[in-house]
């Protein structure tokens, strides 16, 4: 699984950097998302409804959110 650290990026930062890590993996290759941008805890499940990945997991907590992501 990548780890992909997006805290103290402001959107649409925490996405463009979610879609270039995912350039870079096998298929159904994992991505532990953190974020702590507010936007992003829309903006990152939309995104991966519109390209067809599927979030496994997703977190709310102290102040930042996480997802899993199979790709």
């Amino acid at each position: 699984m990548i780890e992909l650290d997006t805290r103290g990026l402001l959107c649409p930062l925490p996405v463009l950097k979610l879609r270039k890590a995912i350039q870079n993996i096998k298929p159904n290759e994992k991505i532990r998302l953190i974020t702590d941008d507010p936007a992003a805890i829309v903006d990152v499940p939309h995104f991966c409804n519109e390209q067809g990945y599927q979030i496994t997991e997703s977190l709310q907590e102290k102040g930042h959110g996480l997802f899993i992501i199979k790709c």
